[in-house]
């Protein structure tokens, strides 16, 4: 599941009644939006309650679902999403459900309360987990097999867990850089994290994973590089006008972003060419120009490199989807 790949990846998803929407939106909303922003089905999933029920969140909207959890012998990850009185749920028919379908599955993830789940059906003793930090202390003493660690999210081995619902976020963004790298994991979360600033304005502000760009001088340098996307600076002038070192600079991103700043620059750079891909009739030419690309020739080779497609492609793969729908 978190190798490198272009292939469409089947999720199900167990939501326990009393979930935060959030919790629900955390995980669906970045696959849904990597769906989007690559024009592909990167991402499927299943909907599931204990009873077949759409289940009753806090915030009193429900989640629709595809039907009961009744597991036979499915690969596929199985994620499960719980909050509050997670107890009532776990009878022990579901914890044997769950038992029996780990033997299966290629990944078991604990998202919130689920680690709680997870954890009275045995499925996490040995593993090293997280969970949200209210609960971190009463988890530890009730499972001593269990290793926890402070963590946002911890992926070990086959297991994984999440400590609340942007922790989840975080996950979700770190999976779809495993899978798809780092330009569409950028360009998602985008969609999602923002900071403001204290002129009042937003800038959006990259969290891949466990990093969330802290430091005042990463986040100036990466609003230089959005300020210029179609006429990118040298590490030298970047590092210059943010008021250190290129070395130091490079030493910044890695431990914030665990990123070069090149790379960060032009994931940013081929993101924007790749909405001008689809989204106008532009020619490669004059997108390339925009984009901070010397020629069309060299455009077209970094962006096949990280989409594995050229522009030509995708555009002819957008217009034969459309002509079906």
């Amino acid at each position: 599941m978190l190798d490198p790949s272009s292939e469409s990846l089947d999720i199900d998803i167990l939501v326990l009644p009393e979930t935060n929407l959030i919790l629900a939106a955390s995980v669906i909303e970045p696959l849904r939006a990597a769906n989007r922003i690559s024009g592909r089905e990167l991402y499927r999933w299943r909907i599931f309650s204990p009873d077949g029920l759409p289940v009753a969140t806090q915030s009193r909207i429900p989640v629709p679902v595809d039907g009961p959890f009744r597991p036979d012998k499915e690969e596929a990850p199985l994620f499960v999403l719980a909050s509050y009185q997670w107890q009532k749920s776990a009878t022990a028919a579901l914890r044997m459900q769950l038992s029996r379908t780990a033997r299966h599955r290629s990944l078991m993830a604990g998202i919130e309360s689920g680690s709680w789940l997870l954890a009275a059906a045995s499925l996490l003793d040995g593993h090293s987990v997280t969970v949200h930090w209210e609960d971190r202390e009463e988890f530890a003493s009730r499972h001593p097999q269990i290793a926890v660690i402070g963590e946002r999210y911890v992926i070990d081995g086959k297991r994984i867990t999440t400590g609340g619902s942007l922790p989840t976020l975080d996950l979700m963004l770190e999976i779809i850089r495993r899978r798809q790298g780092y330009s569409l994991a950028l360009e998602v979360s985008r969609l999602f994290i923002y900071e403001h600033e204290r002129s009042g304005g937003l800038l959006p502000v990259p969290a891949l994973g466990n990093m969330r760009v802290a430091d005042q001088r990463v986040s100036q340098a990466v609003r230089l590089m959005e300020e210029t996307v179609d006429a990118p600076l040298t590490l030298a002038k970047l590092s210059r006008r943010v008021g250190v070192s290129p070395r130091h600079l490079q030493d910044l991103f890695r431990e914030t972003m665990d990123v070069a700043p090149h790379q960060h620059y032009l994931a940013l750079r081929l993101n924007a060419a790749r909405r001008k891909v689809i989204e106008t009739r532009l020619d490669f030419a004059d997108i390339a120009a925009l984009t901070g690309f010397n020629s069309s020739s060299a455009f077209s080779r970094s962006y096949r490199a990280h989409y594995r497609e050229s522009p030509t492609e995708t555009r002819r793969r957008l217009r034969a989807a459309a002509a079906k729908g």
